[in-house]
This record gives structure tokens, sequence and C-alpha cells, in this order.
């Protein structure tokens, strides 16, 4: 039996509030980013193969996410310590934040069960959330797959960016 994803926000809806400590010393929120759109993206472990590409992926596009305006943050459950080393690790220079009690996690709708070998347990869906610079979703991506979804990304990027422009004089 599968557990269905809890409701999220539609596009346009406002995201849930959060506030987080995150890697280099800093703390994550909602509120610190408002005016400006920022990609939030939900993994299930520090230093694991697909979290590591992932994040890879997110590092190397970074430049053109902010010339674009567009920050990156990486959440998971893992404590502080195992995300500092994950970050430097990989030489991640975007914000990695400790979601250790689970709140908002939940509140995105990505605290899930999940099986493997026939054991149920409860993790993190690799899940990523576009929100525009007034707190509103975008665009969400559920059930990623790490193979070209930082693309996909950039291009609902792109997308949201031709609507924030208007039509052309």
């Amino acid at each position: 039996m599968s557990q269905a994803n809890p409701p999220f926000p539609e596009p346009g809806s406002s995201v849930p509030d959060f506030t987080m400590p995150a890697s280099n010393g800093r703390t994550v929120s909602l509120g610190a980013l408002r005016g400006q759109p920022f990609v939030l993206y939900f993994y299930p472990k520090a230093n694991t193969s697909g979290c590591t590409k992932e994040a890879c992926e997110f590092q190397a596009a970074l430049t053109d996410l902010q010339k674009d305006g567009v920050s990156v943050i990486g959440v998971s459950r893992d404590d502080m310590p195992a995300i500092e080393k994950f970050a430097a690790d990989h030489g991640l220079t975007f914000p990695l934040a400790s979601d250790s009690d689970g709140r908002v996690t939940e509140a995105y709708g990505v605290w899930v069960e999940k099986s493997m070998y026939g054991r149920k347990y409860m993790g993190i869906e690799r899940a990523t959330f576009l929100i525009d610079a007034s707190g509103r979703l975008v665009e969400s991506w559920r059930k990623v797959k790490v193979t070209n979804h930082v693309a996909a990304v950039r291009k609902a990027i792109a997308t949201m960016k031709l609507k924030e422009a208007g039509p052309a004089a």
C-alpha cells in the first residue's frame, strides 16, 4: 500500500513558511527570501549517490541561476554535521538546510511512506519547488528522477522570467 502525496498548494498559491539552519552557519527562511525567486529542493540523505549527483548538478548551474536572480536551497532531515560534511566534500556553495524536526518536510508533503525490498518506512520523497519572489508556488516536481532534472527546472525558470517580463511592446 503506497501513501498518496499529502495535498500541496496549486501553482499560484502561497507556500508554507519555514526557517531552518543551513550550511556555513547560515539560516534560511521564507521571509528572508521574499523579493527573489528560489528553488527549494528536498533530498533524502547527504552523501548518497543520487543526492550527490543532484546537488552537484545544481552547483554546476548555480552561476546561471544566480544570473537569473534565482537562489537554490537543498533540504534534508540530516543533522548539521552531516550536511556540513556533504557541502565541504562536494564544494556546494548554496545553502543546504537541516529540517531535523521534520516540520518543513511534512509541511511540503515530502515526508512519505516508501518501500525498499518489501520493507516499508518513512522518508523524504525527492521533490523540487520553484517559488516566486512573493512566496507563491510556480511549479513543483514530485518523485524527481535526477537525470535532466536541473535542465527542467531551468526551463521553468526561463518561462517564469518571460511571464514576469510581460508582453513585448
